[in-house]
């Protein structure tokens, strides 16, 4: 935990640097929707004592939804965002919560359009609350990146259209109420494309 904290706090003191030297700089807040794909890896007990649930598909193509805030300038931006997704398959119910960190930096294409790339660092909540089975939840890691395109709509406006990539390492259980443990989940990857609207201040 305590390299994650370190990671985050030099991504952040880097994107303020970075901003601060800038003439041009812009707050922005913006809200994001998208879709969301994991790679959940299940254990030998979980597919032995469940029949080989298809995990996946709890999460798999369901909507995503979030928030974000951070500065931007011409050449780049730094931002925070929350976003989560939840749903269920074959009895199966989960929900997975990302607070991240990211910095891009931009590629201009046109007078008021850019690409954009860059890195992403933070951390990952995953949550299992299938029926039947206790509660379970878990913080790991999330590190990757992102590339997309930004257009500008007005001064104070702009959409974007991203993808973006993350490893984790967050694992639940699963236990029966009242009754034994049959297995575990370990999230290790998750993509998203999504749409953001974004205002500036």
């Amino acid at each position: 935990m305590t390299r994650i904290n370190k990671l985050l706090l030099a991504f952040t003191l880097l994107g303020s640097s970075v901003a601060a030297n800038a003439d041009d700089t812009s707050n922005f807040a913006g809200l994001t929707f998208g879709q969301t794909s994991d790679k959940i890896d299940k254990s030998h007990a979980l597919n032995s004592n469940l029949g080989h649930p298809n995990v996946t598909g709890a999460i798999d193509g369901n909507n995503t939804y979030g928030m974000r805030l951070g500065q931007q300038n011409s050449q780049g931006r730094y931002y925070a965002t929350y976003d989560n997704v939840s749903g269920s398959h074959n009895g199966v119910k989960l929900r997975q919560e990302n607070l991240l960190g990211s910095y891009d930096l931009f590629y201009p294409v046109g007078g008021s359009t850019k690409l954009f790339g860059g890195a992403t660092a933070g951390l990952t909540k995953l949550t299992q609350d299938s029926p039947g089975f206790s509660r379970d939840s878990d913080i790991g890691y999330a590190i990757g990146g992102q590339v997309g395109v930004l257009q500008q709509v007005s001064q104070n406006t702009s959409v974007e259209l991203g993808y973006r990539y993350l490893r984790s390492n967050a694992s639940t259980e699963m236990k029966e109420s009242g009754g034994s443990k049959q297995g575990s989940l370990d999230l290790t990857s998750s993509a998203q494309t999504y749409l953001s609207a974004n205002y500036y201040f």
